[in-house]
């Protein structure tokens, strides 16, 4: 069974970059029928996603977070990393990583890690 963990700093100063790791376990990441994808929840509202990478390392952005937002793996520790740059308040959610069996078929989840953007 896979399970995923997100890792990272949670308090983050405006214009700065957030990065934040997800560890796959009990499975690879390089497994071609998933993409490995970002999602964030802001305080009282619904889940957004982010972007995703897949087995061949091709990345994909949400349209409106794509200019700031980076999305990279390392194969040999089995994770993959979410950088936001520029941050805002606005920026503050609870992230998630979770894996995609297809378009927006979540079936695993990270538990999620609290990112504050504040100074």
């Amino acid at each position: 069974q896979v399970q995923l963990q997100e890792s990272g700093p949670g308090l983050v100063k405006p214009s700065q970059t957030l990065s934040l790791t997800c560890t796959v376990s009990g499975g690879s990441i390089t497994n071609g029928y998933y993409w490995w994808s970002w999602v964030r929840q802001p305080p009282g509202k619904g889940l957004e996603w982010i972007g995703c990478i897949d087995a061949s390392d091709n990345t994909y952005y949400s349209p409106s977070l794509k200019s700031e937002t980076s999305i990279s793996r390392d194969t040999s520790k089995n994770q993959f990393t979410l950088q936001l740059s520029s941050v805002t308040p606005e920026d503050t959610a609870v992230y998630f990583c979770a894996r995609m069996a297809g378009a927006f078929e979540y079936d695993s989840w990270g538990q999620g890690t609290q990112v504050t953007v504040s100074s």
